[in-house]
């Protein structure tokens, strides 16, 4: 394993960090954001670490879609494989499932400060994408 991961290269336009690959997609909502990573065999951003949360930080320049969201039940926040959140970064009164209708399930990280936001999923942003 660890002979693996010292030979691991990212494909072009993608940037490696400890292990991982990232790339910053053209997408428009949570959902068209996570079928276009998957299509390049990645997914939406997992942030598990300070570290890598200080690398997305620099990484994203724009507001970004990450793989967190509470769709499934409001309140749980989960990641796109499942697990649930233990490292987070939220901005204050973060989240808040504020917005017009009150239903903001899906998270974004803010570019200028790195912090989280949950928003409704069918707002048009960019999207971090992870393999």
């Amino acid at each position: 394993m660890t002979e693996d991961r010292q030979k691991k290269t990212c494909p072009a336009g993608w940037t490696m960090f400890s292990f991982s690959c990232y790339f910053l997609s053209d997408s428009g909502s949570w959902t068209k954001g996570r079928e276009d990573c998957r299509r390049t065999d990645a997914d939406l951003v997992i942030i598990d670490s300070a570290e890598e949360q200080n690398f997305l930080s620099g990484f994203a320049k724009e507001d970004s879609w990450i793989g967190l969201s509470d769709g499934d039940t409001e309140g749980t926040w989960k990641w796109t494989d499942g697990t649930p959140l233990t490292f987070k970064n939220w901005g204050q009164y973060e989240p808040n499932n504020g917005g017009e209708n009150g239903n903001e399930d899906c998270v974004q990280i803010r570019a200028q400060k790195g912090v989280w936001n949950d928003l409704p999923c069918g707002t048009s942003l960019k999207s971090i994408c992870e393999k």
